[in-house]
């Protein structure tokens, strides 16, 4: 074993709601009716116990603390703010035991136009947005882990239309992104959005719910030596050594809360080693334990 590994813990599509909502009249206009509706007849029970999962998980956290913790987004269910309020607060993201952090949104903190426009997410989430950036443009950020530089893009995007959970990068955040890649110091380099490259079993995300421009950050990423892909969206946890849209490993760590999918991923990195440790809610016990581990071998030239 090297003498400095690297240990990341990785979890993500936490959907936390809360009471009151705190609805304004214009609300009822925009795709939060239908998706309050859809929560309503289905999302709520498959998130029933969400709070008693996140509290088990930050508990495991401080209990064997890592080097940082990776959020890929989706905190709330309709990007109200008292959800993320709630969210930030079972997480510790500010409290007197916080975990240094890295955090994203996902298409469910940016629900609506409005919501995007906010800035809610990165209010409450701050903490866990430190690093290096270009200018006062939020994304994309960069931290440094050890060696391992772990590199924030905000991929989400407001959307008006209820049947539309696509995101893009815009072209400004990509030309910061490759100018942010370009300055950094070598090590190896990890990328965090929320969409992923393609789903389990290799093919792409659908139109309506997928990356707009993924070949372009893709491309992007590529050039900027970016030897592994981290993601959320999708809750069920997978991961593809060898995705074929992208010549890098993907990961995604499914939802740590929706009920009978909840886990998250606990990562060791060694040089170009990547371990990974699934670890899954046990209900009867209200607490994680491991459920398996994988081996990846991260890319890149700045290894």
């Amino acid at each position: 074993m090297s003498p400095n590994p690297v240990r990341l813990v990785h979890f993500s599509d936490i959907h936390i709601t809360a009471r009151p909502l705190g609805w304004q009249r214009g609300d009822w206009f925009t795709k939060r009716l239908p998706g309050w509706i859809n929560y309503q007849l289905g999302r709520k029970f498959r998130f029933r116990q969400a709070e008693v999962v996140l509290a088990a998980l930050v508990a495991d956290l401080q209990r064997h603390p890592p080097d940082r913790v990776v959020f890929s987004g989706d905190a709330t269910a309709l990007g109200f703010e008292a959800e993320f309020q709630r969210a930030a607060e079972l997480l510790g993201v500010a409290g007197p035991n916080a975990l240094p952090g890295l955090a994203v949104p996902g298409n469910h903190d940016y629900y609506t136009p409005e919501a995007a426009a906010s800035g809610l997410f990165e209010r409450y989430f701050a903490p866990w947005q430190v690093g290096e950036r270009l200018g006062d443009a939020v994304y994309p950020f960069a931290q440094r882990a050890g060696p391992v530089w772990l590199v924030g893009v905000n991929s989400c995007t407001g959307n008006r239309l209820a049947w539309d959970a696509a995101g893009s990068v815009d072209a400004p955040q990509l030309e910061r992104l490759r100018t942010l890649l370009g300055r950094l110091a070598p090590g190896p380099r990890i990328l965090v959005t929320h969409y992923p490259v393609c789903l389990a079993g290799g093919q792409p995300e659908r139109r309506s719910h997928g990356l707009r421009n993924l070949a372009q950050l893709v491309d992007v990423a590529v050039a900027g030596g970016v030897g592994l892909w981290l993601h959320g969206h999708r809750h069920h946890a997978y991961h593809l050594p060898h995705p074929g849209l992208a010549p890098f490993p993907i990961i995604c760590t499914g939802s740590a809360t929706q009920s009978g999918l909840w886990s998250y991923h606990d990562y060791l990195i060694e040089g170009s080693r990547f371990q990974v440790t699934r670890r899954v809610f046990v209900p009867g016990e209200n607490s994680f334990r491991k459920e398996g581990t994988f081996e990846l071998t991260l890319q890149g030239e700045n290894i």
